[in-house]
């Protein structure tokens, strides 16, 4: 009987444990406004990774494992004739691009290294670097000039890792371009060197888009 008992009280206290576990997080799914997707910052020792949401007020920064990134319908556009696109697909192809310059009602990421102080990193200069994209497709990230002229920053479609070194006090958008629709898993890392010699690294972010049809 007391056996019986001592069985029928730790049931009902496993259920009970079930039962006040907290449910998983939904993600935060942002499709328009503008976000720093790569938000680095300085803590005194270590460099860090956040996603930095400034479509909400105050903005919030977030872990990029938290948040999809949608670029919706309105993304979608069609690959230039101009040869120095090629690596975004065939002249006349769909591609969906989150643009360098806001468009109203997409995404717009950039890259901020404000966060980290100046003499703290060796040359006041950090890697971005892209470890892996599983998708659809390929993952292009690049910048254009005055005259249309692309200069590719990541594109997962020649292989990776691809790194891009930023300096600190940087604010900048990029374009960020998708050749299909569907779900893509992007790795990031951040890497530099303190003023001491040391070599830091924030670990690997991952980020999710979901790019519509």
């Amino acid at each position: 009987m007391k056996a019986g008992r001592l069985a029928g009280s730790l049931i009902a206290g496993f259920v009970a444990m079930v039962l006040t576990v907290a449910p998983a997080q939904a993600a935060t799914t942002i499709s328009a406004g503008h976000v720093d997707a790569i938000d680095v910052g300085w803590t005194g020792s270590a460099l860090t990774l956040d996603l930095l949401d400034g479509t909400v007020t105050p903005a919030v920064q977030r872990d990029p494992a938290d948040v999809v990134l949608n670029a919706v319908s309105a993304s979608k556009t069609t690959v230039p004739s101009n040869s120095a696109y090629a690596f975004l697909g065939t002249a006349g192809s769909p591609v969906w691009i989150l643009p360098q310059t806001q468009v109203s009602g997409i995404v717009w990421p950039g890259f901020d290294t404000e966060g980290v102080p100046s003499g703290v990193l060796s040359g006041n200069t950090l890697n971005v670097k892209l470890v892996s994209v599983s998708g659809p497709a390929a993952m292009s990230v690049y910048t254009t000039n005055s005259f249309g002229t692309p200069t590719i920053w990541f594109n997962s479609g020649d292989g990776l890792p691809d790194t891009r070194a930023l300096a600190i006090n940087t604010h900048a958008h990029a374009n960020w371009a998708f050749r299909a629709a569907g779900t893509y898993t992007a790795v990031f890392e951040v890497t530099a060197t303190t003023a001491g010699g040391t070599a830091i690294s924030t670990g690997q972010k991952t980020y999710t888009f979901t790019v519509q049809p």
